[in-house]
């Protein structure tokens, strides 16, 4: 059985998204993001994976989660459920978003990399992630040249 991570950035008031895109730009985080999911599996949703900038993203196996038949991308493992996306891997499986494929993975997760944004945006896809039942075993605050205040947590179980 994999281990499944969720990366995931949240703004104070729960926002993620907003018009298929990420209603902040924090080049750092984007770093980490990379880091942390560079040589792993992701598993992401098919409006994420419309919303990337490029496809597949290197250096990992690519699965898109669509209740679309037919759907096939280039670089892309497709995949009908979060379980059909997560069987037959091995080592730690990186689930990338959004809203939906969080809120499904949550239960399978063993930890969440999580970027706290401690601002409130307007948008369109919101995570509400309940820590009740999650440990905090590190957290890294930080700015943004612009003073945008944000923090590194993982979380585990």
């Amino acid at each position: 059985m994999s281990e499944i991570v969720l990366v995931v950035a949240i703004a104070d008031n729960g926002v993620i998204g907003k018009d298929g895109g990420i209603p902040w730009h924090i080049s750092e985080d984007l770093k980490r993001f990379k880091a942390l999911t560079l040589n792993h599996t992701i598993v992401m949703g098919r409006k994420t994976w419309d919303s990337l900038p490029r496809k597949p993203l290197p250096g990992r196996v690519n699965v898109v989660v669509t209740r679309q038949r037919d759907w096939r991308a280039e670089g892309a493992i497709t995949a009908s459920s979060l379980g059909q996306a997560t069987a037959g891997t091995s080592g730690t499986v990186m689930v990338i978003g959004g809203a939906e494929i969080y809120e499904r993975a949550l239960p399978l997760a063993s930890r969440i990399e999580l970027t706290e944004v401690h601002k409130n945006f307007d948008g369109d896809a919101r995570f509400e992630l309940d820590r009740s039942g999650w440990r905090e075993t590190a957290r890294e605050d930080h700015v943004t040249p612009d003073g945008l205040r944000y923090s590194y947590v993982t979380l585990t179980r």
